[in-house]
């Protein structure tokens, strides 16, 4: 029961990698908070760890929003006295047209969008969690990057590839911070991850087309939200007391 007596803040954790890391939290015994802007999904997560055994609540707020974060970060602290780990999970490449646009295709306003959604959420979570794991004096932030944060994904538009390098930069920096206060920062680089919000997508394609993705990965599959979400658990966990300010890459060999 590596989570017993933790409690653990997950944004997006409705779906895919959120939802992933909530499960497993929940199921080795930590309190699991799950922040989600779609209340439906929040619900059914809550629904489904309480129904295994598990302790869970929801909150209904916007990542991007400093004012609902902010209240967010309060509610849990005061209703469960302190905040052990915080996974940011709010982030992805879809909200655009064309998500692997190259760059001469990229509006300026895309371009803001990527970055908004994929950066923000990030740090305003960071920011307001900070203070609380400081008073602690300790905490696991995990944050999450991606394949086309090192360059390496093909399917991805420049304005993607630079919010995710963005998120390594900003973990390396902020485990410089918050070291010296017992707090751990660090950050998983997932490829391809059969999330729901891109098994569509997936399911789209071609035999052919799936057979030249799975042929990109030495490991011959691509990824399940449940790969992505046992390397957050480690790193949430006191297995990983000792590592900070790296950013681990999952996707099987690439």
């Amino acid at each position: 029961m590596r989570f017993k007596g933790r409690i653990a803040l997950i944004t997006a954790a409705g779906r895919g990698i959120g939802r992933a890391t909530a499960e497993i939290i929940a199921r080795e015994g930590g309190t699991v908070v799950g922040v989600e802007v779609d209340k439906e999904s929040l619900d059914q997560v809550v629904g489904d760890v309480r129904a295994a055994g598990g302790t869970a609540h929801g909150l209904v707020a916007d990542a991007l929003d400093a004012a609902q974060v902010t209240g967010a970060v309060k509610r849990v602290v005061d209703e469960h006295g302190r905040i052990d780990i915080l996974v940011n999970a709010v982030g992805g490449s879809t909200i655009i047209p064309k998500p692997a646009a190259q760059v001469d295709e990229l509006t300026l306003d895309e371009w803001q969008k990527m970055l908004h959604f994929n950066l923000t959420g990030t740090f305003l979570f960071c920011n307001a969690v900070a203070p609380v794991m400081k008073r602690q004096r300790g905490g696991k932030i995990i944050n999450i990057s991606s394949i086309a944060g090192r360059g390496l994904s093909p399917s991805s538009s420049s304005a993607y590839a630079t919010a995710k390098g963005g998120i390594i930069a900003f973990t390396r920096k902020l485990s410089f911070e918050l070291g010296p206060f017992g707090v751990t920062v660090n950050a998983i680089a997932p490829s391809l991850t059969l999330s729901p919000r891109l098994r569509p997508r997936w399911d789209r394609m071609s035999p052919d087309d799936r057979a030249r993705e799975e042929a990109r990965v030495p490991l011959g599959r691509v990824a399940l939200p449940e790969d992505q979400a046992r390397v957050i658990c480690f790193l949430a966990s006191s297995d990983a007391d000792f590592v900070t300010g790296v950013t681990i890459d999952v996707n099987g060999g690439q």
